[in-house]
């Protein structure tokens, strides 16, 4: 899939639609009109105001009420003035992450629109439904919700505004909460995951310790392209999650970067940065803090341009003090431009969607020699250089799927990373010997569990091959990669089906030198194709039996009367039948153990069933098409 970055961080054909997320199909404004219509207030089916909706692992603590905004004040409205950063106040959830991506948001008034709309209000057009606009997955999503709020002593309760009957902030929070299953699922996170959400864009993260020495001026032009940032303290231990240290700052706490400025201060320039708490309070009370002396020395026209005298949870820091105190720096930007060169590129982007499946498609890390081979790979093709140099910039952005909305299942991110192999020509799937024995050209610089990993290379042109995988095998998740360059990069055609390889033309000869005295009339080996691969016709069940045995010890390396549901893909292959990942991944569910090993009779059995499998779709590819009618095909393949 390919679409094309422009400056402005939209793909090129303009804003896409976003689509329709609730369960009944209906749109937020055939919603609207159908309750103004009836004269009633929406409850949306699909995200009922009850404690499942709070949360999954916990009964709730307290007894919430679920109030509409004009219970709770006489004038609600959704946005008062214009939305700001002052708008979002922390409450009892602890997803600051999202608060601080939502406070960086305000100060990208298109962004902000386009997952903010504004066609809402509590006017005549009121009927207690909203809406709110989210990217997932390379996919617009708009996200309907009923305004009812969960509430104690006629109080909000999660994220609201500092304006008591402003409500637009507090709604997004609950359309957050539905896309991904409950308020429970927002706890905890990284501000870069929403920041993405809310725009679309790439991620980079850079650890103030051992940053750029212009990190400064990468920042400063990240806010100039309307990029959205954010910042953390490390933590040792869970002990130290939102401990608030003596200068007032807080650790496993994410802030929202809002401003970087150069002020005169004594003759000599200064660089700060504007900083801000999701909580409205508790600010670094350090040198540059609100009323620091430092202040009494700048330049009135400066002082009076950038500070203001209260207590909102905003504050500004000398950037020196920031890069000893804070560790982390995210940055999401609206294009894949990097941040420390001056000229804006143009990016085309592919994308490739897949998943970790245990026992057959989940091979772990490349510590895992025996296994990694087995994860997904996708070739890449890097044909044009750079405008201005001999190599293909590319920035790779690995990202897993639907994480957060699993945890009430017991999942949770998992540790992820990619790496990227020059690829041999004509080769679809390469195995185990060849990461053995040859290094990757560039991969993720660590693996962590977050949503994302993204990194910016500079590659010189050829054909390459992308394996993004889990830290440990037999993890399951899925995932999206997509792939950022400045010239378009395409996956390679698939080598031709007919052609076989060298290590099929030898198990034809030695099949045939088994075969001789069975069928001393007939040496030639008839053969059908099936999923792209050579898909042998054996006549004698004899042979047929022998041949399939000599295979499976070739991968019975133990002697256990057993291969391991890995190496399936060669083994079939080995056989003539060269499947898809998906196909593959079926499979392995279906005929591996618990222990990801498959015995000779299910290998057979399996063998057999796609030898059926092709027959009858055989005989009703009546065209050879290679296609058929799904509405003719009623035969159960029992699969």
């Amino acid at each position: 899939h390919k679409y094309t970055y422009h400056s402005t961080g939209l793909p090129h054909s303009a804003a896409p639609v976003a689509m329709d997320t609730q369960n009944d199909g209906r749109s937020f404004k055939e919603i609207r009109q159908d309750c103004l219509q009836r004269q009633v207030l929406f409850e949306d089916p699909d995200f009922p105001a009850d404690d499942s909706a709070l949360f999954y692992s916990k009964s709730p603590p307290l007894a919430f009420e679920w109030k509409r905004p004009g219970e709770l004040c006489d004038n609600p409205r959704f946005v008062v003035g214009d939305a700001n950063r002052t708008d979002i106040c922390q409450g009892q959830l602890g997803d600051c992450w999202l608060l601080a991506a939502t406070a960086s948001l305000t100060l990208q008034k298109k962004n902000l629109a386009r997952v903010v709309p504004r066609d809402q209000e509590f006017d005549n057009s009121y009927a207690g439904v909203f809406h709110f606009q989210f990217w997932q997955h390379n996919k617009w999503l708009d996200v309907v919700v009923d305004d009812r709020l969960p509430t104690v002593r006629n109080k909000l309760v999660m994220l609201h505004s500092a304006s008591n009957n402003e409500f637009w902030s507090a709604l997004l929070e609950k359309a957050y909460a539905k896309l991904h299953g409950s308020y429970e699922s927002l706890k905890g996170g990284s501000t870069m995951e929403a920041m993405e959400d809310f725009t679309g864009g790439v991620g980079e993260m850079y650890e103030t310790k051992s940053a750029p020495k212009k990190l400064f001026t990468i920042m400063k032009k990240a806010l100039d392209r309307s990029s959205m940032m954010g910042c953390s303290i490390d933590i040792s231990s869970s002990a130290e999650s939102e401990a608030q240290t003596s200068s007032g700052l807080v650790k496993g706490h994410a802030y929202s970067i809002t401003g970087l400025e150069e002020v005169n201060c004594r003759g000599r320039k200064v660089q700060l940065i504007r900083i801000r708490n999701p909580w409205g309070t508790v600010e670094w009370n350090g040198p540059w803090s609100d009323s620091s002396k430092e202040w009494s020395q700048v330049d009135k026209a400066d002082k009076d341009r950038i500070l203001k005298h209260s207590d909102d949870g905003e504050f500004w820091m000398e950037f020196e003090d920031f890069k000893s105190n804070y560790d982390k720096v995210e940055i999401c930007n609206l294009t894949p431009d990097s941040l420390v060169e001056n000229t804006p590129h143009h990016w085309e982007v592919s994308w490739f969607e897949g998943n970790w499946i245990r026992g057959s498609t989940a091979g772990g890390c490349r510590n895992y020699i025996d296994t990694f081979w087995t994860n997904p790979q996708f070739k890449l093709t890097l044909e044009d250089t750079d405008d201005d140099d001999d190599v293909c910039s590319v920035v790779i952005a690995l990202m897993q799927k639907n994480r957060r909305l699993l945890r009430k299942e017991g999942m949770d991110m998992e540790t992820i990373g990619f790496a990227v192999y020059e690829a041999p020509d004509d080769v679809d799937q390469l195995g185990k010997d060849f990461f053995r024995y040859n290094g990757s050209k560039a991969r993720s610089r660590t693996y962590v569990n977050v949503r994302e990993v993204s990194e910016r290379f500079t590659l010189p042109p050829g054909n390459y091959l992308v394996v993004p995988t889990t830290f440990q095998p037999h993890h399951e998740a899925d995932f999206l990669i997509r792939v950022f360059s400045e010239k378009k990069a395409t996956p390679p055609m698939p080598s031709s089906p007919d052609e076989e390889t060298e290590e099929e033309k030898g198990l034809r000869r030695l099949f045939d030198q088994l075969s001789g005295s069975v069928r001393p009339h007939n040496r030639s080996l008839p053969h059908h194709q099936f999923g792209g691969g050579l898909c042998v016709v054996v006549p004698d069940v004899h042979v047929c039996v022998l041949w399939f045995q000599m295979l499976f010890l070739s991968f019975d390396t133990d002697r256990s009367g057993k291969m391991s549901s890995y190496e399936l893909r060669i083994a079939l292959k080995a056989a003539g039948m060269q499947l898809n990942s998906k196909l593959l991944q079926l499979l392995g569910l279906r005929f591996a153990d618990e222990n990801f090993d498959i015995d000779f009779d299910d290998y057979l059995t399996c063998i057999v069933r796609l030898e059926n499998m092709f027959r009858v779709f055989q005989g009703l590819d009546t065209k050879k098409s290679g296609k058929v009618n799904m509405n003719i095909m009623q035969v159960n393949m029992n699969l």
